[in-house]
């Protein structure tokens, strides 16, 4: 018997936000309508929060930081997250289908995303009583300590290439350290969060300690980022919003973890195993269609093997299929139709340079018109400075360019002002540590890329493409500040 084919869950969660483990209409009524990029139809909708809708949002997690929640053993906020991890895996097709819905990712990536996101949470129970202080040697006389307390009231601004994931890493950690939060998600991909918030609610976790106001970036987002009551903010987005964030939360003196995209190289010296790296290299560049902060976007190359890996990989191009999400294909479609004409704009823009197309892939004759779909790109020889080597394209675009040596390879890898990932694949103990030292970036994977996700890995950006870490234990450092404590008894 052939298995049962998914379909589409029905949407349970009205066009409301959820504040204090309650829905809550926007405070004027206002309503925006969710788009399925399969087929660029409306299919739901959701409130259109405002500042007012956000301040109720605030005043909710501060009650509930100076209450019940506030009030929890770290032993029991690691039990309440846990009951969260429990309730996402019990549900773990419904907010994967919500997610391939809403993002147009295939489903067998929502349904790893799913599962990454309980595991996060999984993670940070286990963390929630092991944030320790630490005592200070000082003189004679005096006893020392430091203690590590929640901010209190923090703030997600989520984006919607992997609301399940980034919700998980960033909401995740800071409730491990004991702060209430107040999310934002992307207004293009929110539906999975919204019923994730509610099985948070289902499970234990004590009112207002997860709220959500859905909305636009400039009036929910905005207003979010104003706020008094927000002591920390984390985003995820654009270099260009990302630096309007920080300048608005400076005039408050609020901290912020920005995770602002890259442009990430795939570094290939000659002794690399083609066999490991050629999946690797496909799968960096168009898992989410290539919607992914950290996706291996320029592919480096050391000249002697340039031709056969750029051969090897066009076939592989050259197979690749998108289309609708329930197709679980290759790829999906662009989350909507203004990506798509990014993207085609920067192809438009490769052609007229002259520069070549070594493959591409299709897209499905059965696909919805409607869609946002975009065939992944292979191209060659992309100079240095054309903005297809130096701009995030945010689609399934693969650069690629020779180098000649190592320190030629270096200075490619760091020719952006990018520095979120790279990959390095070569079989030289020596050259694989120098260049992790040599190159900018957050993360350095060898002869690998993305470690499954790597919940346990701290991850941040530098130069435009962030500060501040997220992921791992780290996280918790930013999620918490410190206090010193200086006893003096003779």
């Amino acid at each position: 018997m052939n298995a049962p084919q998914p379909h589409w869950p029905a949407i349970r969660t009205p066009a409301s936000h959820f504040i204090d483990n309650r829905w809550e209409r926007a405070a004027d009524g206002g309503e925006l309508p969710m788009i399925d990029p399969s087929d660029g139809e409306p299919f739901a909708a959701i409130a259109r929060g405002a500042a007012a809708d956000i301040d109720h949002a605030v005043r909710a997690a501060t009650a509930a930081r100076r209450g019940a929640w506030g009030r929890l053993a770290p032993v029991e906020r690691g039990r309440a997250l846990t009951a969260i991890s429990n309730a996402i895996l019990a549900h773990a097709e419904e907010l994967a289908l919500l997610e391939a819905r809403d993002c147009g990712k295939p489903l067998k990536q929502a349904r790893a995303d799913a599962a990454a996101c309980a595991r996060y949470f999984e993670f940070y129970a286990g963390a929630c009583d092991k944030l320790h202080g630490t005592t200070l040697p000082y003189p004679e006389g005096y006893t020392v300590l430091t203690w590590r307390e929640p901010h209190g009231v923090t703030g997600h601004v989520i984006p919607w290439n992997y609301p399940l994931q980034i919700f998980g890493r960033s909401v995740g950690g800071a409730l491990a350290a004991g702060n209430a939060c107040v999310v934002k998600p992307a207004e293009d991909a929110c539906l999975s969060l919204l019923r994730l918030a509610e099985l948070a609610g289902e499970a234990g976790l004590p009112p207002g300690a997860i709220n959500m106001v859905t909305g636009l970036g400039r009036e929910a987002g905005a207003a979010l980022v104003d706020h008094p009551g927000i002591a920390h903010i984390s985003f995820t987005g654009s270099p260009a919003t990302g630096a309007w964030v920080a300048a608005a939360a400076a005039q408050r003196h609020c901290p912020v973890t920005l995770e602002l995209g890259g442009k990430s190289p795939q570094i290939v010296f000659a002794d690399a195993d083609l066999e490991a790296a050629l999946p690797a290299l496909v799968n960096a560049i168009v898992q989410n269609a290539g919607q992914t902060c950290s996706a291996g976007s320029r592919l480096l190359v050391e000249a002697s093997r340039y031709e056969e890996v750029l051969a090897r990989l066009g076939e592989r191009f050259a197979a690749l299929r998108a289309g609708p999400a329930l197709a679980d294909l290759d790829c999906g479609p662009l989350i909507r139709a203004t990506q798509l004409t990014r993207v085609e704009d920067f192809l438009a823009a490769a052609r007229a340079d002259g520069i070549t197309t070594v493959a591409r892939g299709t897209v499905v004759a059965d696909a919805p018109k409607g869609g946002y779909y975009a065939a992944p790109a292979l191209l060659r020889d992309v100079p240095l400075g054309h903005r297809l080597a130096c701009d995030e394209v945010f689609g399934p675009v693969l650069a690629a360019m020779p180098f000649a040596d190592e320190a030629e390879a270096v200075r490619l890898a760091n020719a952006t002002d990018f520095g979120l990932v790279a990959g390095v694949w070569t079989q030289d103990g020596a050259r694989q540590l120098r260049m992790a030292r040599a190159v900018e970036s957050g993360q350095v994977f060898i002869n690998n890329y993305g470690a499954g996700g790597g919940v346990e890995l701290p991850f941040g950006g530098v130069k435009h493409s962030g500060y501040g870490r997220e992921k791992g234990f780290e996280a918790l450092y930013g999620f918490t500040t410190v206090k010193t404590v200086v006893l003096r008894h003779g």
